[in-house]
């Protein structure tokens, strides 16, 4: 079922007419087609995202420096947080740089430092989504239950 449902959607995309390729796409949409790798993307993506750095050179290298950012973090390179930095201070993710510039140091940290809180967030989203599935009712004991499992 999966595998028919994303074919169907491929056949669907190769077969847009011009008139919906015309279609100017929502903003959310465009930070979803900037921000993923081009081969993840259908060709119809693909050609939006060209038209896209062709008609709004800003996005390209807003584009560009969000994709040097997340390597930097990838990389743990801290000598190019600075420079990158400066370069993001400019564009339209400014109040982004400006972000991470008044939290510097706890980037660099979790630049340079091994340790992470990821496992930790994941269990505390669990548990707000849970409390949420309860509707107001989630007190420790039926948390308990429903997290750990019945005694």
């Amino acid at each position: 079922r999966v595998v028919s449902e994303w074919a169907t959607r491929r056949r669907r995309s190769e077969r847009m007419t011009t008139a919906q390729v015309r279609k100017p796409p929502s903003a959310r949409t465009i930070a979803r087609l900037m921000t993923l790798k081009r081969d993840h993307l259908t060709k119809t993506e693909t050609l939006t995202v060209a038209a896209i750095e062709q008609g709004a050179p800003a996005l390209a290298e807003a584009q560009t420096l969000v994709d040097r950012f997340q390597s930097i973090v990838q990389r743990k390179a801290e000598a190019d947080l600075d420079p990158w930095l400066q370069d993001a201070g400019s564009s339209l993710i400014a109040s982004f740089a400006r972000g991470i510039g008044k939290d510097l140091a706890a980037v660099r940290a979790a630049v340079t430092e091994p340790w992470s809180n990821g496992q930790t967030e994941g269990h505390v989203n669990r548990l707000k989504l849970v409390e949420r599935q309860m509707y107001g009712r989630a007190k420790l004991d039926l948390l308990e239950a429903r997290l750990i499992g019945a005694p």
